[in-house]
């Protein structure tokens, strides 16, 4: 099945080659785009250098890219700038069993030196020029990194040789002095009012899509059908990431507030789109008392777990003015089966992180596949700007959950609908600070109190005898 597949993409990309320096506006394309699964099950996955955080994730959306007459799968990154692949020099064990890079008679590598450290990973190696096609689009030569080193990636579990990053020229780690980003020269021969290029992450093997210069008709007539935010800047006109107002979320409709932005100046909270990431991550006291207001939910080591059987409509509310608008989560996406599963626990969809840099919330793959989106470059008429469209149907998704997941026995529980309040635990010593300040209780519930305390100051007592 892949071998046709790479024939058919072949046969495609040599009938309709676009080159970058083409002064002939380009017409729209469909590339293919597929969700193949992680083996070995859950595996660390970082990314992008400044937003990319732990990543437990079970499948990644690649697509084929042709260097130097070679054939890859590459990591389609939202949340980072660069081309990279590993060469035929990685001898880790990070890139043993997937496709190399070998010197080409049109290649011209330099001495510059390619290096990003990730949280979990590094990469390091040479930058250099190739002939590199993308679907239709040829570019000759493009600017991309040769990856002799590489820890910590896990790309042998995805299969994927490098990584494809779709984000703003600023946070490449290649200098804009030695050539534009492969996104710079595929949108070039377009005209700028189909300077974009869109995606549909798919929950199966056929439903993705990714296109350039058009929308996909399965899932819209024209760009009008999305609600266009322009992109927050990094600074003055400057542009990083990929990042919108995210205002509040709703909790089965009650709105959810979230912590003041930790970015300057910025009026509301951000969120940064990145395919490259698969959970939703966010501020460590907002995602607390997200949970205490969903409930049938606990935190282990490994971060949120809830009910897997726990049916709950999530929205976010991102974009700003006429734009802001709120798209509904699958409750799939929230108790997150794939992501893994303890008897009648699933790991959450949503986790802490208090290391996303560029934003406030990092919006992975567990959101993205609820929206259709558009990444619109900046033009001389307007800023880039980013484009929503909701493709989830909150009454569908729950209808199908509970037919899956079964109906949820969980009793409603409360919104904490603003920070800086959070239910607390009712560990035993709580209880017992609670018995001490109210001694002229109710003579049966204080004895009650105190037995529990004696038993557990027994237990303490033993432990350190031990």
């Amino acid at each position: 099945m892949l071998i046709v597949f790479i024939v058919l993409f072949h046969a495609f990309a040599a009938v309709f080659l676009y080159h970058a320096n083409t002064t002939v506006a380009a017409q729209g394309v469909s590339i293919p785009l597929i969700r193949v699964p992680v083996k070995g099950g859950l595996t660390p996955h970082v990314f992008s250098s400044n937003v990319s955080l732990y990543n437990s994730q079970q499948f990644a959306y690649l697509a084929h890219i042709n260097i130097g007459n070679q054939n890859f799968l590459v990591l389609l990154d939202t949340g980072s700038s660069d081309l990279w692949v590993v060469s035929s020099e990685c001898s880790d064990q990070d890139c043993s069993t997937i496709a190399k890079y070998r010197p080409s008679p049109s290649l011209n590598l330099t001495d510059t030196v390619f290096a990003l450290e990730y949280l979990l990973g590094s990469v390091s190696g040479r930058v250099g020029t190739e002939t590199v096609t993308l679907g239709p689009f040829q570019i000759e030569p493009q600017v991309f990194a040769l990856a002799d080193k590489t820890m910590g990636l896990g790309l042998s579990g995805t299969g994927n040789s490098g990584i494809l990053g779709l984000s703003f020229p600023l946070e490449a780690s290649i200098s804009a002095t030695a050539g534009s980003t492969l996104l710079e020269n595929i949108l070039s021969p377009f005209e700028d009012s189909d300077k974009y290029f869109a995606f549909k992450l798919g929950r199966d093997q056929f439903t993705s899509s990714f296109t350039v210069g058009q929308v996909d008709s399965t899932y819209a007539n024209s760009p009008s059908d999305f609600a266009f935010t322009p992109v927050y800047p990094a600074y003055g006109s400057t542009y990083d990431y990929w990042k919108l107002p995210i205002t509040y979320f709703t909790i089965n409709s009650t709105r959810f507030e979230l912590s003041k932005s930790r970015v300057p100046h910025s009026p509301t909270p951000l969120a940064v789109l990145d395919t490259g990431t698969t959970l939703v991550l966010g501020p460590p006291d907002d995602v607390e008392r997200f949970y205490q207001s969903v409930g049938g939910a606990r935190k282990n080591g490994d971060g949120w777990q809830i009910r897997c059987d726990r049916g709950i409509i999530i929205g976010f509310a991102l974009g700003q003015g006429d734009s802001l608008k709120e798209y509904v989560i699958d409750p799939s996406d929230i108790a997150w089966e794939e992501g893994g599963r303890e008897g009648d626990w699933c790991y959450g969809g949503i986790q802490a992180n208090d290391e996303v840099s560029s934003g406030d919330w990092l919006l992975g793959d567990t959101f993205l596949r609820n929206v259709y989106v558009i990444h619109h470059a900046g033009t001389s008429s307007g800023p880039p700007s980013v484009g929503l469209l909701g493709m989830t149907d909150a009454t569908k998704a729950l209808e199908d959950f509970r037919v899956l997941r079964g109906n949820d026995p969980t009793p409603p529980s409360h919104v904490i609908t603003h920070p800086g309040f959070h239910m607390p635990a009712l560990t035993a010593p709580t209880v017992c600070g609670i018995s001490g300040v109210s001694g002229l209780l109710f003579g049966a519930i204080v004895t009650g109190v105190v037995f529990a305390c004696q038993s557990g100051l027994a237990k303490r007592r033993a432990t350190s005898n031990s």
